[in-house]
């Protein structure tokens, strides 16, 4: 390669690596396997070893130089007490081993020993304790600052509010407690089951799942998706010799202050019991609750730690081993198109069955049709299969050497496999809709949402019995269940008349189901469970709902006028009910009699208090948040969870995290217990 094919190729890399770590760190939606990505920048870096002079004049800074950032719109932003770096990383047993040579080389001594801990994915997070409380919560970011999570972070069950008090190890004035926020496979496949029921894209990993859900705006959301906690590092500590001496003292530590830890972690002393350890853990991590994508290797010694010290980006103390994903190689046999609720095409490729993993696969996502091009899978070719994320089979190549000819490229089909229309694309978007409201397929995944427990909850009118209502005509809308006959449920068989009897009450029971319910259940895109109750504490009916515009949920100055929905919420409610087929439905639903509950309101007297919006954070001297509501509600005055610019005061007490740094960012007032004590007063 020349200087200046290498200087072509260093420009184009970079341009790659740095979409790859927007897709993955911002948007928590990767398009290529870590294996590919590691490979592409690995490919940078020993171009930029090689040839120094091209490298500088390829322009843009370096992908390989910094880490990758996940800071988010939305989020106040919070710099850490000291850097969060990330970590280097190897496939390659020999580097490992190498790993281990340049510390020997660097520190001077042969005997050194270090802490292996299994690789957990997640999204890398650091804790923050002052004086044992918990404080805040904050992602990696650029590692220099990171987004506030505190709000999501708080709905994790096994995040402790306080540090317990341990005889042998006392609780630091301030520290820093470094880690990962994961959701367990059974987490996952729990959600996952939830959005086959509902006739929706299947997330592709926990992984990203996790990371996503982290950084979602409404904390009610995040509460929905149980995300788990696991620490395993020290940043800021003091005092310094609170956080220890070693990294497996450090564990039993932090475990004697109630924190959660890695389950099972290894000492080791030399190269050959670290490679033992590594082997050890690849061996049991399959009955881990969670994905392990790889081995940790520390020294356990921190002033051995500190006296290696750290590159720009990464330690010099620690690597990764990554564990290549188990992958086997079978038989493309066809590509079928299944068509979901709101009509979105996804590939499946069906597959000649194969053992991976501990279990055989017959069936594996192809994502897109835009997958599907970019990999060049073709019917008929030997593919490469993985579970990404341990979970869910994908096709993440083609073994191009064993194509035949009569390997043949798939047409994606231009019309709909269940009812024949064309579809559609959207702009902006990858999936290809079918258009068709009354298409069979779409009609029964609505119907079925729509009665599931997570929506009016009809009892009897699950997958098998919308399917034969669909397939006989009598459903052709979710209006029709409230249309059922006796006589014609009566003929569906021998002795049905007693199940015929407790699907018709159960339906008749549903007309006064919750408003919220029904709000869910007409599939809104982007609105679930938690924006639905939003919607129905605002609106108090269908009608309402379904008149309503952008202005009633975005003020003239850009702000959210209800907590929880922001714009593209607001503007995907809005397209909705501009369908006149949706606004139909409501009218139907109200004709076959629904009767909504809307949620309860208290009344609330006009007070020096009125128009004024109040958000509590912290720990009040002497009042309870409770009370303090209750006294601010009975001025006339409303309290909200979260801080927009609509706020009027927030009310701080002590321990008071991002809500108060949020104020003072948009220069919201800030209030302690006296002042609105003060205030009640002169009212």
């Amino acid at each position: 390669m020349t200087p200046s094919e290498a200087q072509q190729r260093i420009a184009t890399l970079r341009s790659e690596v740095a979409y790859h770590d927007v897709r993955y760190y911002r948007q928590a939606r990767p398009e290529v396997g870590d294996v590919e990505y590691d490979r592409l920048k690995r490919e940078l870096a020993d171009l930029e070893a090689r040839f120094p002079d091209a490298a500088r004049a390829a322009g843009q800074e370096s992908p390989t130089k910094r880490i990758g950032d996940d800071r988010a719109e939305g989020f106040v932003t919070v710099r850490h007490r000291q850097p969060m770096q990330s970590l280097d990383n190897t496939y390659s047993e020999a580097e490992l081993r190498e790993f281990h040579a340049r510390l020997v080389r660097l520190l001077g001594r042969e005997d050194l020993s270090y802490v292996v801990e299994p690789k957990i994915d997640g999204l890398a997070v650091s804790l923050t304790y002052e004086k044992g409380r918990f404080v805040r919560a904050v992602t990696r970011g650029n590692g220099v600052e990171g987004d506030d999570v505190t709000a999501n972070a708080l709905t994790i069950r096994s995040l402790p509010r306080e540090l317990k008090a341990a005889a042998q190890a006392p609780v630091p004035e301030l520290i820093e407690i470094r880690g990962e926020i994961y959701m367990t496979l059974a987490e996952f496949q729990r959600i996952n089951a939830a959005r086959d029921e509902e006739g929706e894209e299947r997330y592709a990993n926990p992984r990203n799942l996790a990371a996503g859900t982290i950084k979602l705006l409404d904390s009610r959301e995040v509460a929905g998706r149980r995300l788990e906690l696991v620490l395993y590092g020290i940043g800021a500590c003091e005092p310094a010799q609170a956080g220890g001496d070693t990294q497996s003292g450090y564990h039993a530590r932090v475990r004697a202050w109630g924190l959660p830890t890695v389950e099972r972690f290894w000492k080791a002393r030399g190269i050959d019991e670290v490679w033992a350890a590594v082997g050890e853990l690849d061996r049991i991590r399959q009955g881990f609750a969670y994905a392990t994508d790889g081995a940790v290797v520390k020294l356990d010694s921190l002033a051995l730690q500190r006296e290696a010290g750290s590159t720009s980006k990464a330690p010099r103390w620690a690597m990764a081993y990554k564990f290549a994903a188990e992958r086997a190689e079978t038989k493309l046999l066809s590509i079928s198109v299944q068509v979901g609720r709101t009509g979105v095409l996804t590939p499946v490729a069906e597959l000649e069955p194969v053992l991976l993993a501990g279990s055989t696969v017959a069936r594996a996502t192809l994502h897109n049709r835009d997958e599907i091009a970019r990999k060049d899978i073709r019917v008929g070719d030997y593919v490469f299969v993985e579970k990404a994320g341990e979970v869910i089979p994908a096709v993440v190549g083609v073994d191009t050497a064993r194509r035949t000819p009569e390997c043949v490229e798939f047409r994606f089909p231009t019309k709909c496999p269940s009812c024949g229309s064309k579809v559609v694309q959207a702009e902006g978007e990858v999936a290809l809709r079918c258009p068709n409201y009354d298409c069979p397929v779409q009609v029964r995944r609505r119907v079925r949402h729509f009665a599931s427990k997570a929506c009016v909850d009809i009892d009897g009118l699950g997958e098998a019995m919308v399917d034969i209502l669909v397939e006989k005509g009598w459903v052709r809308g979710v209006s029709d269940i409230y249309r059922l006959r006796r006589d014609d449920l009566l003929s569906l068989g021998k002795s049905v008349e007693k199940s015929t009897d407790n699907l018709l009450a159960a339906i008749e029971a549903s007309k006064g189901a919750e408003l919220w319910r029904f709000i869910h259940g007409l599939g809104i895109p982007h609105v679930g469970a938690a924006a639905a109750k939003d919607l129905a504490a605002r609106f108090l009916g269908l009608e309402a709902l379904s008149e309503s515009k952008l202005e009633d949920y975005i003020g003239p100055g850009k702000e959210s006028l209800i907590a929880g929905i922001g714009r593209t919420m607001a503007e995907a409610i809005v397209d909705h009910f501009n369908q006149p087929i949706n606004r139909t439905l409501v009218r139907d639903l109200a004709r076959a009699g629904i009767s909504p509950r809307a949620p309860a309101t208290k009344a609330r007297s006009p007070g020096p208090f009125t128009g004024k919006t109040f958000v509590l954070t912290g720990t009040l001297p002497s009042m309870t948040r409770e009370d303090a509501t209750a006294r601010i509600e009975a001025a006339g005055g409303k309290v909200a969870s979260a801080v927009s610019k609509k706020t009027t005061y927030v009310l701080a007490g002590s321990d008071a995290g991002s809500k108060l740094e949020k104020a003072r960012a948009l220069g919201v007032a800030v209030i302690g217990e006296d002042d609105l004590v003060a205030m009640l007063k002169g009212a």
